[in-house]
């Protein structure tokens, strides 16, 4: 009884839900725009990864490993706190949605990459010989079956850019993990945060799951 009274204590979760759905919706919203962001980007960046002059290729390729080999965190942190020191000043949602971008553009360009690189040659050539544009070739044959290939490991970035919107805590983000934090903090109790965990599950797991399928299903479309 002392393990529920303590982390499920139903009293309290009803008291803090009002600002668990408000962080809630700061969350969907902050992993939205960062997401999409971070497509655009991503691919803007495989395409100039692939097809780019060398020169351009090599800053591309620097830019991928940085943002892949630096911790979310610290990226978030210099964005906030370091950039007003150069006269750039953002506020917690757009200094987190910056951070979040950057680097999932990073792993979405990988991904996008990987998923061209598949695609036979005989696409290319073929499309070539009907004298299709560099443009016309990429949107209407490679890019397409592509979008197939990558959708799964795409989706999985995805959830990972949602889950890492809790770090924009630490910029007094008020997302969903710090409405649960000072919910706790007001009522001296852990319940919150439990109440929050709850929902980043009922949130996140049908994604999940859906990434599981499409990989199933790909995967045995493909043998």
């Amino acid at each position: 009884m002392e393990l529920i009274e303590t982390f499920f204590n139903s009293e309290v979760l009803i008291r803090a839900f009002p600002m668990l759905m408000k962080g809630l919706w700061i969350t969907i919203k902050l992993g939205t725009v960062s997401i999409v962001a971070g497509l655009i980007l991503g691919l803007l960046l495989s395409l100039v990864r692939l097809y780019a002059p060398s020169s351009v290729q090599f800053l591309a390729r620097v830019y991928i490993d940085i943002f892949r080999s630096l911790p979310l965190l610290v990226l978030l942190i210099i964005v906030y706190y370091a950039f007003p020191f150069i006269g750039i000043r953002l506020s917690p949602f757009w200094s987190a949605m910056l951070a979040l971008t950057l680097v999932s553009a990073a792993y979405t360009a990988e991904i996008f990459r990987a998923g061209i690189q598949a695609i036979p040659n005989g696409q290319f050539e073929a499309s070539q010989a009907l004298g299709l544009s560099y443009r016309h070739m990429m949107l209407d044959v490679i890019l397409p079956q592509a979008v197939k290939i990558v959708i799964p490991p795409l989706t999985n970035n995805s959830i990972n850019v949602v889950k890492d919107t809790a770090l924009a805590s630490v910029v007094a983000m008020p997302d969903l993990l710090k409405q649960a934090t000072q919910a706790q903090a007001l009522s001296a109790n852990p319940s919150p945060l439990i109440g929050a965990a709850i929902i980043y599950i009922l949130f996140l797991w049908p994604l999940v799951a859906a990434v599981s399928r499409m990989e199933r299903r790909f995967g045995a479309g493909e043998s």
